[in-house]
């Protein structure tokens, strides 16, 4: 069993930062790329940024020069230092994992739990 374990939501005001955290756990073998997701209220689920097990990231254009995703390959965990945060950041935050566990013979994707991430005005 494998399983994403999100941490750090809450509500903010405009300017301010919040940090996510997203532990992996469970019968794992290999962690290849590891993302943030979020979805605002009526919206599709988007992608925030990404980065690979080399430690390569990219970022949705909404989001650059304010967040940062980090790793922590021996924690198995994915952070999102969240800076600058806008009301348009409103959203449930997901973190997503392509994982191989023990005794599988492919890479699958897994999901957190989601955080409610609230910027106010």
């Amino acid at each position: 069993q494998v399983q994403l374990v999100e941490s750090g939501g809450g509500l903010v005001q405009a300017g301010e930062s919040l940090r996510l955290s997203c532990a992996a756990s469970g019968s794992i073998f290999s962690i290849r790329a590891m993302a943030w997701y979020r979805q605002a209220p009526g919206k599709q689920r988007e992608l925030v940024a990404h980065i690979t097990s080399l430690g390569n990231t990219n970022y949705a254009d909404s989001v650059k020069g304010r967040f940062t995703i980090s790793r922590d390959n021996a924690k198995n965990t994915v952070y999102l230092q969240m800076n600058s945060l806008k009301p348009e950041d409103t959203a449930v935050y997901y973190c997503n994992a392509d994982i191989l566990a023990l005794r599988s013979r492919e890479y699958r994707d897994y999901w957190g739990q989601g955080s409610q991430v609230t910027v106010s005005s």
